[in-house]
Parts: C-alpha cells; structure tokens; sequence
C-alpha cells in the first residue's frame, strides 16, 4: 500500500512539474509573441495573476512538506512569506532612488516623510541584488530555526504548537505596523520601479517575473520529491505516524523536525520574494493569521502528504476566489464556502485523491481453475 502511495505521488509530481514547466514557456511566449488584439493573447494583468497563484502555490507547498510530511501543522507560515516578501521589497525600494516623490536618493519616501534623518542599518546592503536574495532565505530560515529549535526542545506539538505559530506572526503584524520600525507603517512597501534594471511594467520583465517563479516552484517541487522519498523522509513520516515511538527507536526527532520547518520557511520566504514584484506591495497585513489559515486550506483541498496536491489546490482556490467576487459578488463566500464543505464531505483526500483513484487500476477477476474431465 505504501509503496502504491509513492508511486502515485511520484506520478503526480511528475505531471504538475511538467504542467508547471509548460506554462513557464507557453504563457511568456503568448503574451511576448502574439498580438494584443489576438484570442490566445494573454495580457499582463493575466499574466500576474497567474504568478500571484504560483506564489501561493509554493507557500501551501511548504506548508504540506512539514503538515503533510511531518506532523507539523504551523498557522503562521505567512510570516515566513511576507519576511521574503519585505526582504525582496527593501530592494525594491533602494533601486528607486532619486525618482521618489521626494527625489531623496538615500531615504525611501516614507521616511523622507516620517522625518528620520538617517538610513537604519538594518537596511544597509539592500541596494544590491545578491544580498537581498541572500536574505529572502536567511531572514526567514533563521527565525524558523530559532523558534523550532526552543519548540521542538520543549516538546511542544499539537494544538499547542499550533497557537504559538499563529501568535507569532500576530505579534510580528503588530510590529510591522508601527511607524518607527521602518517598514512603512500601515502602507508598507510600493511603488517599486525596476528589478536589476529593467521596468517592472515592462511585459519582458513581467514574463521573466513569471518564468522565474515557474522555475522556482518546479525546483522547490522537485526537492520536496527528493526529500521525501529519501531515508530522511521516512523518517519524517515515521515522526508524523508514531513521533514516541520513533523517538524511543533512537532518532533525534527535534532534528528532523527543525530540518523540515527550516526548509519549509525558506520555501515561504522565496515565495514571498517571487510575490512582491508581480504584485506591486507589500504591507503588514500579509502577516495577518487568517492569511496563513488560509494557506492551510489550500493544502487540505488540495490534499496534503502528497505535494502535488496543495500546489492544485492553491490554485483551484484562489482562482476560485477570483471567479467568484467577479460573478458572484455578494455571494462569493458562501460559495466558497460551500466549495469547501464539499471537498471535505465528497473528497477527504482532496483533490489529489481524483487523481489517485483514477491511477488505480481495478483488480482483474480471478479466473478459474481447469477442472479435469471426469473418466469415463
């Protein structure tokens, strides 16, 4: 049965990172190379919409390595997201410069206006690409390692570790929101110009913005694949079956289980990064735990333990939420929530269990044995 499991997760990460690496060719080129008045025309705003799903998809990918892999259900991996998101948007807006509404070359606007005479140092080497990138992972890998590190020591699982993941990026969307942390208060980051030169309004730089997180996402799929099926992931499911009994065999379970968390947060962290310039802002509601309840969503509709399945899952919900305040805007949650309910009812595997009962191939009828002639 397990090994029928692997298989069937294999396969199906197989096809989505092959879906996944098709659109990361098809989709440029439709929006590149065809006119705007042609049907299979795919215009910017499509475009970014679509590589806004991706992000979320990568997210809800990270979640599903540690939930769906290791027991771990963490309500505050949106704070992992929106640290990769202010690393990358701090960038951002040191390549502004002097086009700013205030023309300061040195101060983003929101500080020219707040009055502060100095750049914080915490903002020093963010006018350069490779650092930025270096610390959309770091950023988040360290505050995941650190608090694994006294979470796991102490124990702490369940529900109750639960409750401290959600107080965590609470207490981090309270900071964020003050003035003088220097993050942009309220309104956050925005009016971003360009990435390593190029206009971000530009459709070019809004292809490569998507290409670049088809490749991140089909990377980052891959490498969960890799993990996981590894001794190092059965290991992991070992801890998320029977976590006592693991233990008592002689594993360091607090090792595995800050190994998965940590990767999982720069996982996030990348997402985060890959959203802010496809999306324009980047504000402290990102850390809001109903953002991260809501990615825990997208892995359970999905169908978690089986990586493909939170990526379809994230996609099929946002895109949902999308069609639905278009169509059916006074009523868009309750049909969500029915969409919801119905999964839960009709597929408590998720969506990945349509695919799992489709690749399972009904057992053939034994046939009978020959019966000898009676002797005459």
């Amino acid at each position: 049965m397990m090994t029928w499991r692997l298989l069937n997760s294999a396969r199906g990460v197989a096809i989505t990172t092959l879906a996944i690496l098709v659109a990361m060719v098809l989709v440029p080129a439709l929006h590149l190379l065809t006119p705007s008045d042609s049907a299979v025309h795919i215009p910017a705003h499509v475009m970014a919409l679509f590589g806004k799903y991706l992000c979320f998809a990568m997210l809800a990918l990270s979640i599903d390595l540690i939930w769906g892999f290791c027991g771990i259900l963490s309500l505050g991996h949106g704070a992992f997201f929106a640290l990769g998101g202010y690393a990358m948007g701090m960038y951002l807006m040191r390549q502004i410069g002097t086009r700013g509404v205030y023309g300061n070359a040195e101060l983003p606007d929101f500080m020219v206006f707040l009055n502060w005479s100095e750049l914080p140092w915490y903002w020093y080497g963010f006018d350069h690409f490779w650092f930025a990138a270096i610390m959309v992972f770091l950023v988040p890998g360290l505050l995941a390692y650190f608090f694994g590190l006294f979470a796991f020591r102490s124990r702490v699982s369940g529900v109750y570790l639960s409750i401290i993941t959600q107080a965590l990026t609470f207490a981090l969307m309270l900071a964020f929101f003050r003035n003088d942390m220097g993050f942009g208060g309220n309104n956050g980051l925005t009016d971003f110009k360009d990435i390593l030169g190029f206009n971000l309004q530009a459709g070019s730089t809004r292809a490569a913005l998507f290409a670049a997180t088809c490749f991140a996402l089909a990377a980052s799929l891959i490498i969960c694949l890799f993990i996981t099926r590894s001794r190092l992931g059965t290991v992991m499911t070992a801890i998320r079956d029977a976590e006592s009994r693991t233990r008592f065999l002689g594993y360091r379970v607090e090792a595995f289980k800050l190994f998965a968390f940590t990767l999982s947060a720069c996982i996030a962290g990348l997402a985060g990064a890959l959203y802010v310039p496809q999306v324009g802002i980047i504000n402290p509601s990102e850390f809001a735990p109903a953002n991260s309840i809501e990615a825990v969503i997208w892995a359970a509709v999905g169908g978690r333990g089986t990586l493909f399945g939170p990526i379809i899952g994230a996609i099929v919900v946002n895109f949902g939420k999308s069609w639905f305040t278009s169509v059916l805007p006074e009523i868009w949650l309750f049909a969500l929530g029915g969409l919801f309910l119905a999964v839960t009812l009709f597929l408590p595997q998720g969506l990945a269990g349509l695919f799992k009962a489709r690749s399972r191939k009904p057992a053939s009828a034994p046939v009978p044995a020959a019966q000898p002639e009676a002797a005459e």
